[in-house]
């Protein structure tokens, strides 16, 4: 393989790995609907068991995301991962406290007490969502960063990536992951919990969370079809502002552009459903639209001659999967064991039947000897 088609294979593999996180995240958002949907102490074990049994998919998810990122765009990582520190420790922090919660909050004699671990999965449930949605959107919006011609990073922004919640636009798609985290989790919920109490409010809370995900992804997505987007001469490498480049993107990659419409086709008949019919598979079209959408749109952002990770300070030092990528051993050699891939999420698959092949009810969580 050429290096620039090793470089689309592993961007393809980069943006799959991020729609699956961007789906994963539902735990995220159903740890923030705890008090809302658990009024009582079994309700409120019953759903966070519904989530501890899935958080290591999404934990280890958001790990071989970033390790793949590190391994095949290295100059990406070291750009925003070194630059933009404030954030990631903050994404990581969140992680961190959210493993310690599922691990002590029942724990015998702890002295911080079950609602401090309860608070710690609320702060990961908003912390992840809105930083990792706000992180993606400075993929289209840009970030204040400087590449001298040694390849060192310089970022020019004094809050280390913090100053990327001063663009409205980026707190709408953070705004927006963070509902659709939890309009995921409301329909995972209805599909997991054998509980009629748990069902009725969920299906009550669906509105009030999927209305707000449609309105702000409308509002972010049609502001990025005619903003001037960061393309680049594929001879030359010269980078320059381009009107309405991620329509044009759109146009000029017409798979791609069905993958993103039947996903928001997915998605919409999800919650159609669940809203309408009152089912609980609304999850699995709801789901799968989600990683399609996702997919489509990391594919816009990297494809077609567009920079990625764009520089809003000095435009030639943006980065594209030309630039910013390992060198063609490195990539041959992770294509190897890429192979791998679809065993691994066979594995998943597997793991993730055996665990809901049964429905979470009260009775279960009163005679469990684990609970989180």
């Amino acid at each position: 393989m050429s290096l620039l088609a090793l470089q689309e294979y592993w961007w393809i593999i980069i943006s799959l790995l991020g729609a699956l996180l961007v789906f994963l995240l539902f735990v995220q958002g159903g740890q923030t609907l705890i008090y809302s949907l658990g009024k009582t102490e079994i309700e409120k074990t019953m759903l966070i068991n519904s989530m501890g049994r899935k958080w290591e998919f999404t934990f280890t998810t958001l790990v071989v995301f970033g390790g793949g990122f590190f391994a095949s765009f290295p100059l990406f990582y070291a750009t925003s991962f070194g630059g933009a520190y404030w954030v990631w420790m903050i994404i990581l922090f969140a992680f961190i406290v959210q493993a310690v919660s599922y691990e002590y909050r029942t724990k015998p004699n702890n002295f911080l007490g079950q609602k401090t671990y309860e608070l710690f999965l609320w702060i990961n449930g908003l912390i992840a969502t809105v930083f990792l949605g706000t992180a993606v959107s400075t993929f289209f919006t840009g970030s204040y960063f400087y590449i001298d011609d040694m390849n060192r990073v310089l970022w020019m922004g004094q809050a280390r990536g913090l100053e990327a919640v001063l663009n409205p636009m980026n707190i709408a798609l953070g705004l927006a992951i963070f509902f659709l985290s939890r309009t995921l989790a409301l329909l995972y919920f209805q599909n997991d919990i054998d509980d009629e109490a748990i069902l009725k409010r969920s299906r009550r809370q669906l509105w009030g969370n999927a209305v707000p995900f449609l309105v702000l992804f409308l509002i972010w997505f049609g502001w990025l079809l005619f903003v001037k987007g960061f393309a680049y001469d594929p001879v030359s490498k010269e980078v320059f502002l381009e009107k309405g480049k991620y329509w044009h993107n759109l146009l000029d990659m017409p798979l791609n552009s069905i993958i993103f419409v039947g996903g928001l086709i997915l998605i919409l008949y999800g919650l159609f459903i669940s809203m309408v019919k009152e089912s609980t598979k609304g999850i699995w079209f709801t789901g799968t639209g989600t990683v399609l959408t996702v997919f489509a749109l990391f594919i816009l952002a990297g494809f077609n001659n567009t920079c990625f990770y764009p520089s809003a300070y000095d435009l030639q030092s943006s980065l594209t999967i030309e630039n910013a990528s390992s060198s063609h051993y490195t990539l041959t050699a992770m294509s190897y064991v890429s192979l791998m891939v679809p065993f691994v999420l066979a594995y998943i698959w597997y793991a993730w039947k055996s665990i809901s092949s049964k429905k979470i009810d009260a009775e279960e969580m009163n005679g469990e000897t684990h609970t989180y």
